[in-house]
């Protein structure tokens, strides 16, 4: 396959570290950063769903769940509704690219304490909402705790868990947000046979996964290199120490991260006009299409609306809100089936395989609604097919959860050199956070214009993205964060772009030579294996 891949041989990669208690327990604290969004995927559509809410809020959608003439597909179609579900994503776009900024300056685990805080204050906001104002304030600093926790937690991920790890750890963002959604949905579920108040409980327990991420991160050390890059050595040297185990070589791990900082400290004119330069055009192009990518699966519109998709379909409230639950866990099984192959059998297989996938079952559902409801939305769907759909979107959740679920989170915190980490993921995470925004303000009117035509419109893109990552992106299974540009440089079509770093003897760019004398000997033992 185009691209390659890498092995790198010898002790080196991983400094001699193992896989200690102290790194398992700190990533799984921080990973749990991903309940906050997990949690809010999941609650927002349920919440949506439930009539007292309904009631209370959007009347003109109880109106035309009423009307027996409506056309089944367009029942919710309200931009208020929308907005009250949207309005997060708009502010957690900004507050990702400010938090880039933030982490540079206070470091990753006090972004993620922000994060928590915010997110917090919010849900209180959403819990005690006697109007759509406070609605979309609690629901605008949810965004600013996502945006903050979204951009800080992978990156803390992949600079703390050793290379043969990362892959199995940074996964463990996506495992959290999978929990978090089951989690939800279970609440939604409970919550919604109280006719009165069941919907503020939804939205107020969001305060829990909310004092998970504050407690967690409130006893974690910050990254290495984060705190390299404050001028706090000591601390970095003792951090190395907890999470690496007395085995490991420290001392040489901290010579490589220094040297890695200091190169990328000379180059001080920002990350953010950095990335725009021609030597990290294959970056930009991944911090842009991995997480445009994973919106354009649909995944997350049908998180979010999966209750009032399966009401759509025929289900009945309790019905359509058990379905989700199933949804969810399906999601939640793939994504820990993901953890034991990632750093096995590489990201690019997963994303073949998953791609593929998904593309038949949503090709399928698209071709039971078309069938059976028909264009005019009228026909009711029979109880038979109703499960049906429900079984394939299990399946099509089961594709997303071991390729595109952890894999966007994954690319996007590995791939990054230490002078644009920060800038890099918090482009990546605002183009996520941007594009949800889009999906979740036009998908319910999406749904009512294009009816079954939706499932097919992202299967399409799923084609697309596949053959994107076929061609275009280099398998970076194993590969140190350090050595990570001689990846870049190897490969078939991005290495013209880096050519030029060697011929100028950039500093960033002399990985393996001058720059990082030790990476040398590691670096000898780099394979390009065609077909990787």
């Amino acid at each position: 396959m185009a691209g390659g891949g890498f092995i790198i041989d010898g002790p080196s990669q991983d400094y001699g570290g193992r896989l200690t208690a102290s790194v398992i327990i700190t990533c799984i604290m921080a990973a749990s950063g991903g309940l906050i969004f997990g949690y809010d995927i999941g609650i927002s559509g349920g919440v949506t769903a439930m009539e007292s809410f309904l009631k209370l809020f959007f009347p003109s959608v109880l109106r035309k769940m009423a009307d027996a003439e409506q056309d089944e597909y367009c029942i919710f179609d309200s931009e208020v509704l929308t907005a009250f579900t949207s309005s997060l994503y708009i502010a957690g776009l900004a507050a990702s690219l400010v938090a880039g900024r933030f982490t540079k300056a206070v470091g990753r685990q006090a972004v993620m304490l922000l994060g928590g805080v915010a997110f917090l204050v919010g849900a209180v906001i959403n819990a005690t909402a006697v109007n759509i104002e406070m609605l979309i304030l609690g629901r605008m600093l949810l965004g600013v705790g996502v945006g903050f926790t979204n951009q800080a937690t992978p990156v803390y991920l992949a600079e703390t868990a050793p290379p043969k790890w990362r892959g199995v750890f940074t996964t463990g963002f996506q495992f959290f947000i999978a929990v978090g959604v089951v989690a939800a949905s279970l609440t939604n579920y409970g919550t919604s046979h109280n006719s009165t108040w069941g919907w503020r409980l939804s939205l107020g327990l969001a305060a829990v996964p909310a004092a998970i991420i504050l407690l967690g991160a409130l006893f974690i050390p910050d990254t290495p290199s984060s705190l390299v890059q404050r001028g706090k050595l000591d601390d970095a040297r003792a951090a190395l120490r907890r999470v690496r185990g007395p085995a490991a070589d420290v001392e040489a791990e901290l010579k490589d991260i220094e040297r890695s900082v200091e190169e990328s400290s000379k180059m001080e004119d920002g990350a953010f006009r950095r990335l725009v330069r021609r030597r990290y055009r294959p970056y930009l192009v991944m911090a842009v299409a991995i997480p445009l990518f994973q919106q354009l699966t649909g995944i997350i519109v049908i998180a979010f609306f999966s209750p009032v998709l399966f009401r759509t379909v025929g289900f009945g409230s309790d019905t359509a809100l058990m379905s989700a639950v199933i949804l969810g866990a399906v999601n939640l099984a793939s994504i820990i089936v993901s953890t034991f192959v990632v750093d096995r059998y590489g990201r690019k297989l997963l994303f073949m395989v998953g791609g593929a996938q998904m593309i038949l079952f949503q090709v399928s559902v698209a071709w039971i609604l078309g069938a059976q409801i028909g264009s005019d939305g009228r026909a009711a769907l029979p109880r038979g097919y109703a499960v049906a759909v429900l079984v394939l979107m299990c399946g099509y959740s089961a594709g997303f959860g071991w390729s595109w679920g952890p894999l966007s989170w994954i690319i996007p915190s590995e791939i990054f050199p230490v002078e644009i980490r920060s800038a890099g993921q918090s482009i990546s995470v605002a183009i996520n956070l941007g594009l949800t925004f889009v999906q979740t303000q036009t998908f319910l009117a999406m749904l009512c214009r294009f009816k079954q035509g939706t499932f097919a419109f992202y299967a399409a893109w799923v084609v697309v993205m596949t053959a994107f990552v076929a061609f275009l992106l280099p398998e970076t299974k194993g590969v140190p964060l350090e050595f990570m540009s001689e990846l870049w440089r190897r490969h078939w079509y991005w290495g013209r772009f880096l050519v030029d770093e060697r011929e100028h003897a950039d500093p960033i760019g002399a990985v393996g030579s001058t720059a990082f004398p030790r990476a040398s000997a590691s670096l000898r033992g780099i394979q390009l294996l065609r077909g990787g």
